[in-house]
């Protein structure tokens, strides 16, 4: 089936139609990875957005039931250059396709993705819709203009309920402000004893959960539009360790002080290099995000910046100069993408056993 992308400055992509057949509006961005297309999909941080994949062929390895991020994808749709009719992956169980109907997700293929590629890094980020060519291209294109992009995307992803996910180490409260599967996958690989919150809860419900970290997790949209987040962590910091991750990480900075803003077209892909600025070390990382935390609004903050990007010198990573807290922009537990950055969980861990060890001592110290 013909179907049509229609951008809201009036560009027009003809190409096929697979997966559902539904009309679909979203925020049309783009990833640069070439491979790891089910994590993507997958990822709660496309919530709202239509995904293009720049690497021309997708759907060579199929779906697995393994490589998920969330149960439900919250993506609204995909863009390629080629789909694959024909996986070859002993793993695969269904093709882009069969999935995309399976989930109802829109997805078209067989337009020129450089050139959207292109669009997109010279105007940033544009509203597009993915339709059948039979529906009314002026009609639609009007009908996009108007469209709201959506503000509560971190409601509609975070989990409902908190759950536990039990294991014999450190009690870590994680908090699903849209949470990737591979950051509790971690946690869990390490030992430690997780209760999932939603993105509302309050500190003092964390508190009462008597956690030795607190982890803020990834997730989509502005920072700005989760205040409860940012409440949140001004009311736990400096009481128990902190760890946080791309949205957390901007609503942390939020929380201490400073500022952020939205970027042009994002880093979305899994070969951004990123550099230590205490030891020089550059880490090849993973990343989606839209928004990033401004470099200049630092400055009357107790924050001291610890990672940047070395594409475009933007923040990707901080630390609190007075409490035990550090976040990153990128994503340490990949999936999809390289690990170079995985020790940070252990650095978190590290940061929570010298907390208590010093908890300890100073216990000791009182005189009676």
């Amino acid at each position: 089936m013909k179907a049509q992308l229609i951008l809201e400055d009036g560009t027009i992509f003809i190409g096929e139609g697979f997966g559902s057949h539904m009309d679909t509006f979203g925020e049309v961005v783009f990833n640069t990875g070439m491979t790891g297309y089910q994590e993507i999909l997958s990822d709660p941080s496309y919530c709202g957005q239509i995904v293009m994949l720049t690497y021309p062929l997708i759907g060579n390895y199929g779906i697995n039931r393994d490589d998920f991020e969330s149960i439900n994808p919250a993506v609204k749709g995909f863009i390629v250059k080629e789909a694959a009719d024909f996986p070859s992956n002993w793993r695969s169980e269904f093709t882009l396709d069969e999935y995309f109907k399976i989930k109802k997700i829109p997805g078209i293929a067989g337009i020129d993705t450089r050139k959207l590629a292109r669009i997109i890094r010279q105007y940033g980020t544009l509203k597009g819709a993915i339709c059948s060519i039979e529906n009314d291209a002026e009609e639609v294109l009007r009908k996009l203009r108007q469209t709201r992009l959506p503000i509560d995307q971190v409601r509609r992803v975070s989990t409902k309920n908190a759950y536990p996910s039990p294991g014999r180490g450190k009690r870590i409260v994680l908090v699903d402000f849209g949470m990737k599967h591979g950051i509790l996958r971690e946690l869990n690989l390490r030992g430690c004893d997780v209760v999932v919150v939603p993105y509302h809860t309050t500190a003092d419900e964390i508190l009462q959960l008597r956690p030795d970290g607190i982890m803020l997790s990834n997730g989509p949209g502005d920072p700005k539009d989760v205040p409860e987040g940012i409440q949140m962590i001004k009311e736990v910091l400096g009481k128990v360790p902190l760890f946080g991750i791309c949205l957390g990480h901007q609503l942390f900075a939020l929380a201490c002080g400073a500022d952020t803003v939205k970027m042009k077209f994002g880093h979305r892909g899994s070969n951004h290099p990123v550099k230590e600025l205490s030891t020089g070390k550059v880490s090849i990382t993973s990343q989606n995000h839209g928004y990033t935390v401004d470099s200049k609004s630092i400055n009357n903050t107790r924050l001291a910046v610890t990672h940047i990007a070395l594409n475009d010198d933007t923040i990707e990573g901080l630390k609190h100069l007075d409490y035990p807290a550090f976040t990153v922009q990128y994503h340490p537990e990949a999936s999809p993408g390289p690990e170079d950055a995985n020790g940070l969980f252990e650095q978190f861990l590290n940061m929570i056993e010298s907390e208590k060890q010093e908890g300890t001592a100073a216990c000791q110290n009182v005189q009676i």
